[in-house]
C-alpha cells in the first residue's frame, strides 16, 4: 500500500490522479480541511498519517521542502521495517535534514518537466506545461540509502506518479542538488524573473505591452534555440551585446553558486535553517 502525505496539496493533487489511473492501492493523508474535502470529492481514501505510516509499504512525502525535516522526524520512526520513503526534492536530503532508518529505503526524485523543444501534437500535450497529465517528460531519481531492489520498485512508482515518463535518469542526491536549486532555480528561474522584469521595463518606457510581449517572448525562444539546439551562431553584433550584458548584469564570479558551500547556503535558507542547522 502507498501512503501519499500531503495528498491535498499542490504536488499531491498532481500525483494522486496518476495513481488512480494506474489502479495502484494508495491512501491520502492530509491535514487541511479544504484538502481533505477535495480528496474525498475526488474519490481518494483518506487515512490518518500515523496509521498510514505504520502500514504503508511506500510513503511518499508530497510536502514543502521546509516541512520535511519535521515530518520525517515524526513519521519515519513509525514505519514498518522494509518500507520505502520517497521525497520529491533533494533539498532536505542533501542538507542531511531527513530522519533515516537503516532498515528502510530512502529515494529522492523530481520531474524534469516537459522540455521546451519537446514534440507535442495534441492541444492537451501543448497545455501541459508542468507535466504529469498529457505531455511526456523525464524524471531524475537517486537512492539516498537502502536496498537496490527497493529502489527499483520505487523507480516504477515514480514513473507512475509523473506519467507519462520517457526516461528515468539515475543520479546522486548531490547531482540533483546541483540541478536544483543551483542550476534550475538560482540561475534559470532567476533569469526568468529578470526576463519578465525586462518586459515590464520596456512597457514602463512606453512600449505597448502587446508589442513588447510579442517581440520579447519571441526573442526569449530564439536565443535559447540558437544556444541549445542550432548550429547557427549569434551574429557578431549580437555577441557584442551579449558580452556587454554579461559585463553589466552578471557578477564575474556568478558560477560560485555551484560550489558545495553555496548550494548548502541556499538550501539552509530554503529550509529556514539557522547557522547551526536548526529550523527557525
Amino acid at each position: 500500500m502507498i501512503a501519499l502525505i500531503g495528498a491535498g496539496g499542490k504536488m499531491g493533487r498532481r500525483i494522486f490522479p496518476n495513481l488512480q489511473k494506474a489502479g495502484l492501492p494508495f491512501v491520502g493523508c492530509e491535514i487541511s480541511p479544504e484538502g481533505r474535502a477535495f480528496l474525498q470529492k475526488s474519490g481518494v481514501t483518506l487515512m490518518e498519517t500515523d496509521e498510514a505510516a505504520a502500514s504503508a509499504d511506500s510513503l511518499v512525502f508530497a510536502a514543502p521542502d521546509a516541512a520535511l525535516p519535521a515530518l520525517t522526524k515524526q513519521y519515519v520512526p513509525k514505519l514498518k521495517s522494509g518500507a520505502t520513503v520517497i521525497t520529491l526534492d533533494p533539498a532536505a536530503a542533501y542538507a542531511d535534514k531527513l530522519t533515516l532508518r537503516g532498515d528502510c529505503t530512502f529515494v529522492v526524485t523530481h520531474p524534469c518537466h516537459p522540455p521546451l523543444f519537446g514534440e507535442r501534437s495534441t492541444p492537451e500535450e501543448k497545455a501541459d506545461l508542468f507535466g504529469g497529465i498529457a505531455a511526456e517528460q523525464d524524471i531524475v531519481i537517486a537512492l539516498l540509502s537502502g536496498e537496490e531492489a527497493k529502489f527499483s520498485e520505487a523507480e516504477k512508482l515514480c514513473r507512475r506518479m509523473f506519467s507519462p515518463v520517457k526516461e528515468s535518469h539515475r543520479i546522486t542526491v548531490e547531482q540533483m542538488a546541483i540541478l536544483e536549486p543551483a542550476a534550475a532555480e538560482v540561475v534559470i528561474a532567476m533569469c526568468a524573473t529578470v526576463m519578465k522584469e525586462a518586459i515590464d521595463e520596456a512597457v514602463g518606457m512606453g512600449v505597448p505591452r502587446p508589442a513588447a510581449e510579442s517581440f520579447l517572448l519571441g526573442h526569449i525562444q530564439i536565443p535559447l534555440a540558437i544556444v541549445l539546439k542550432s548550429s547557427n551562431p549569434f551574429s557578431d553584433a549580437a555577441m557584442i551585446a551579449v558580452e556587454y550584458g554579461k559585463k553589466h548584469i552578471l557578477r564575474e564570479n556568478w558560477k560560485d553558486v555551484f560550489k558545495k558551500e553555496r548550494i548548502r547556503e541556499v538550501l539552509a535558507q530554503m529550509l529556514h535553517l539557522d547557522g547551526d542547522g536548526a529550523k527557525r
